[in-house]
């Protein structure tokens, strides 16, 4: 059953007609008051989508004492919230206060389902065991795992033990069309995150499309994503389609959205709220069908805080959010991870590694992560004469100006530097060595340039 809560006698009948077509039992009520009293006599309500302002106000403090109140009684009970845009501050303030989910008024019918089905899938899936797909058959059809033939005790579809609940969480979101929000530093594995969840989902059959938001300029933002007519500006000589369009009937991945502009922002939050968008140059109205992963290495919540991210934006994508922590605090992973790239490379197939060369890899610090590992791995294996790869091998793979900066202070006897010295001390050896090109000191580190930049003046270098 869905609660529909409006002051307005024409939106309850409306909601009411929309959702019974669709299969829904409805319950109406039109003020808070009754809609207490709905909620705690009938446990059979599974959702509630509510008005913010009643009785001709326009602050939304009913409908916000409203939330909190069913939160009380129904702490699991998922609510969307339903407001103008011009206020959706007040849809803000909600999610704050725990609601699932907002639409803007007026709505799309199919926009409104979807995120009803949504929020219903979502708050019924078990939390624990039982998943519509088992971590483990995940894992199984993961990037990694459909490469990595069977070795040792773990062979194919071997879990990395610090991800086990990532995929876990893979398998009761994925079937649903929530928007994801995966954080991490650079290459922790997002893309293929992001992959995962897609190929998982019910748009498998269509296409994942992978945009990167911090190499698109302010100017280039609309034409980029929606596409321009011919003509729309002085050097569109031709149609161009627009990343939405590409991705229609599949995932549109939106990588480093924490270097989008504030004006992009506010363009990108109207199309994911309404999911409608215009090519520039055409004045008709398209709508998009596509799922939203977005992906940063920023620290989005601190942003936010200094209004660098607008908080609609981030409560908009932030819908499911999965956090890869960074290979230093996983170094468990190591061992599957050099055994996977070992096996993807076609010149390695008869090459073995050493427990010393593992060891070795594990005592790295690795700021760029599994990418710098994957890279690590792959010079190495080029470099290396012998059948089996030993310590001594990826010491000497390593750049000597790295090697030299990095480790001079780790002895047994003298105290051991922090994770922080010892990722400036790195970058600091990339940038002498490379004579200051940030694009080829990016690409060893296995980083972003946008992640060299914050981390060039976060160490002061």
């Amino acid at each position: 059953m869905i609660l529909v809560v409006d002051d307005d006698k024409t939106i309850r009948f409306t909601l009411k007609l929309v959702l019974e077509r669709n299969d829904y039992t409805v319950a109406l009520a039109d003020n808070p008051k009754e809609a207490i009293t709905v909620v705690r006599s009938h446990p059979e309500v599974e959702l509630v989508l509510m008005d913010m302002n009643y009785d001709n106000s326009t602050t939304g403090d009913e409908g916000l004492t409203l939330l909190k109140q069913v939160k009380v009684f129904r702490p699991d009970l998922p609510c969307i919230l339903m407001t103008a845009w011009g206020t959706i501050d007040l849809a803000v303030q909600g999610m704050r206060a725990g609601a699932f989910d907002f639409i803007t008024k007026p709505w799309d019918n199919g926009v409104l389902l979807d995120r009803i089905e949504t929020a219903r899938t979502l708050s019924l899936l078990p939390r624990k065991g039982g998943e519509p797909r088992s971590a483990r058959k995940l894992c199984e059809e993961s990037t990694f795992a459909r490469a990595l033939p069977p070795t040792g005790g773990a062979g194919r579809g071997a879990i990395l033990p610090s991800l086990a609940s990532v995929y876990s969480t893979i398998s009761r979101i994925a079937p649903t069309n929530a928007p994801v929000l995966i954080t991490g530093e650079s290459g922790t594995g997002k893309e293929l995150i992001a992959e995962a969840i897609h190929r998982q989902s019910r748009r498998a059959a269509g296409p994942f499309v992978k945009v990167n938001l911090g190499g698109i300029s302010q100017s280039l933002f609309e034409s980029e994503m929606f596409g321009h007519k011919k003509g729309a500006f002085t050097d569109a000589k031709e149609d161009r389609v627009g990343r939405f369009e590409l991705a229609k009937g599949g995932t549109i991945f939106l990588d480093e959205i924490g270097e989008l502009d504030l004006a992009s922002q506010v363009k990108l939050l109207r199309v994911l709220q309404d999911q409608t968008y215009e090519v520039l140059g055409d004045s008709h109205t398209r709508r998009t069908d596509v799922r939203v992963i977005c992906a940063t290495n920023a620290d989005l919540p601190s942003m936010v805080e200094e209004h660098t991210f607008r908080e609609d934006l981030f409560y908009r994508i932030n819908l499911i959010s999965l956090h890869l922590p960074p290979l230093r605090q996983r170094r468990e992973d190591i061992p599957i991870l050099v055994d996977f790239f070992l096996h993807q490379s076609t010149l390695s197939t008869d090459i073995a590694i050493t427990a010393d060369a593992i060891s070795f890899l594990q005592s790295l610090p690795l700021p760029g992560n599994i990418r710098e590992l994957k890279n690590l791995v792959e010079r190495t294996v080029l470099m290396a004469e012998g059948e089996e790869l030993t310590a001594a091998d990826f010491r000497q793979s390593l750049s000597p100006s790295s090697h030299e900066s990095v480790f001079p202070s780790v002895s047994p006897t003298g105290p051991s530097p922090t994770l922080e010295e010892l990722e400036r001390a790195a970058i600091a050896a990339s940038i002498q060595k490379h004579a200051g090109n940030l694009s080829l000191v990016a690409k060893e580190l296995g980083i972003s340039r946008g992640a060299l930049y914050r981390k060039i003046e976060k160490h002061g270098l």
